[in-house]
């Protein structure tokens, strides 16, 4: 079974629950003008990275693929210090070494390991399981670095890493406990609508799903740590 080709008409219609939303914020009198920045913004960057993407994928080299790695991290890192823009000076280097220990390292098992592939760092196979993994771990840095600034002014370190690290995880233990029975992932849907057995889909899921957390939780660890060990430093 062939992917099936959406045309140009239909994703139109995809974009009326956007201008539904639109219209609450317009009615509310919120920040409408956010939405439709942040729908072109989504619509251009996909269009953009899809003609990338194409290039890529047609020269099949380790070194584009690290290349393009290092440029996916360098720019998940500024994101993830978006709830603590004060701070993205000082913080970029310690989350870019969470990530390089904490997400990248669950990437290569990925890729070299579990999943089958003639070539690992071939740039269509490598890059959309980076995207995955550099997102969850950016999502959950980010949440943390915002719950870890809010509950160190009330705790001492520990009990603060603690509480920050845990409610940064609430989003990703509520997608395990969901899987399969409140919601089917991207990945497993669309490959069930490519004609791929449920079966061998939900085999895919479960490698996604482990990556996801791995790398999100390490990565976020990874970054408390390094607050403890900055806190240290400046107490001496």
């Amino acid at each position: 079974m062939k992917p099936t080709i959406i045309p140009i008409s239909n994703l139109l219609i995809c974009l009326i629950p956007i201008s539904a939303v639109l219209l609450v914020f317009i009615k509310w009198k919120l920040e409408w003008k956010k939405i439709i920045y942040a729908s072109i913004r989504m619509v251009s960057q996909l269009i953009l990275i899809g003609y990338f993407l194409s290039y890529i994928f047609e020269k099949n080299s380790p070194w584009w693929t690290i290349i393009i790695l290092m440029i996916m991290l360098t720019i998940s890192a500024w994101i993830s210090l978006y709830s603590i823009k004060k701070l993205r000076g000082e913080q970029i280097k310690n989350v870019i070494l969470a990530l390089l220990l904490g997400a990248v390292p669950v990437l290569l098992l990925i890729t070299v390991f579990v999943l089958p592939h003639e070539n690992w760092y071939a740039p269509s196979f490598f890059i959309p399981l980076a995207g995955m993994v550099l997102s969850h771990a950016m999502n959950t840095i980010s949440l943390t670095a915002e719950r870890f600034e809010s509950e160190r002014k009330q705790k001492e370190i520990n009990e603060a890493r603690k509480t920050s690290l845990n409610a940064a995880l609430i989003p990703l233990i509520n997608s395990f406990m969901a899987v399969g029975l409140v919601s089917l992932p991207g990945l497993m849907t669309g490959q069930i609508l490519s004609g791929v057995s449920p079966l061998i889909a939900v085999r895919y899921q479960i490698v996604i799903m482990a990556m996801v957390m791995g790398s999100g939780g390490l990565s976020a660890a990874l970054y408390l740590f390094r607050q403890k060990e900055m806190e240290a430093i400046q107490n001496i």
